[in-house]
Formats: structure tokens, C-alpha cells, sequence
């Protein structure tokens, strides 16, 4: 019987390490499963973080952009004005350099701004860019080709703040 016994206990001892062992995997199992769980939300805070900052920035840039154009685009009205005024003719040489030199400061001003005039005359029309206020037949340009500007375009970036007012050939 002490043999039965110590065979017993000794069976007992393998299941009790059985089974310590056994709650030790699963425990270990149930640790894994909770980091791997931690690393996906990790993951998933900073995708959302590195979103979330994209947007913004986006946001910011748009928001920068539409209060630049806001802005120049009041001002066009006055340099469309200086132009004219460096056009016409006049007995005063200091008169006509001083609204030239006006007129440079202001563009001066736009291009360090990111305003950027829009190309025309010669160029393909482009409905995005321009605004056709007539059409001429020229054999000498090409189809679609914009034979005069009335009013200069403005641009911030890809952003038209003003189209430019032309005449289309052909």
C-alpha cells in the first residue's frame, strides 16, 4: 500500500506541476493577447494622432491661403488701376516714375506673398484659369489660343483668386 500511496502522491505532485504548468501558459497566453491588444491601440492612437496633425496643417494652410486671397483680391482693383495709369500718357516724366514705382512695389508685394499673375496671351484657354469674355478668327494662332488679356488673373498656389478676362482664338 505505501507503494500505491507514494505512487498517488507522486501522481498527484505531476498533475499539481501539470497543472501549474498549464495555468502558466494560459496566463502567459492571456499576457500576450493583452500587449498585442495595448500595441494595436498604440498603433492605432498614433495613426490617428499623425492624421489628426496632417489635417490640421492642411486646415491652417487653407485657412492662410483664403485670408491671403481675401485680401489681395481687394487690392487688384488698385493695382489694375496703377497699370492703367502707367499706360497713360502724361508731360511728367517724375509723375509717371513715381506710379511705376508704386505699381512695382505692389507687385512686389504680391509675389512675396505666393500671389502669382496667371500666364495668358499665347497660352491654351483653360477654363480653370481664364474667363473667355469674346472670340476672335485668327488663322495665325491656334485653336483655343488666347489672342488678348482685358484683366489680369491671380493665383495663390493652385488657388485662382481672380480669372484672367480674355479673348480665345479660332
Amino acid at each position: 500500500m505505501e507503494e500505491k500511496t507514494e505512487e498517488t502522491v507522486q501522481e498527484t505532485v505531476e498533475k499539481q506541476e501539470v497543472s501549474e504548468e498549464t495555468k502558466m501558459k494560459d496566463t502567459i497566453l492571456l499576457q500576450k493577447q493583452k500587449i498585442e491588444e495595448q500595441e494595436d491601440r498604440l498603433k492605432r492612437l498614433m495613426a490617428e494622432f499623425d492624421n489628426f496633425k496632417k489635417r490640421s496643417s492642411k486646415e491652417r494652410e487653407g485657412l492662410y491661403n483664403t485670408l491671403i486671397s481675401d485680401i489681395f483680391t481687394s487690392l487688384l482693383p488698385v493695382i489694375d488701376n496703377l497699370e492703367k495709369a502707367v499706360t497713360a500718357k502724361t508731360e511728367d516724366e517724375g509723375y509717371k516714375q513715381g506710379v511705376e514705382l508704386v505699381l512695382k512695389q505692389f507687385k512686389e508685394v504680391l509675389t512675396t506673398n505666393g500671389v502669382q499673375e496667371i500666364e495668358t496671351i499665347g497660352q491654351t484657354f483653360d477654363p480653370e484659369l481664364h474667363e473667355a469674355v469674346g472670340c476672335v478668327i485668327d488663322e495665325t494662332l491656334g485653336e483655343k489660343q488666347i489672342k488678348e488679356e482685358y484683366r489680369k488673373g491671380y493665383k495663390i498656389g493652385n488657388k485662382v483668386i481672380r480669372h484672367s478676362m480674355v479673348v480665345v482664338a479660332n
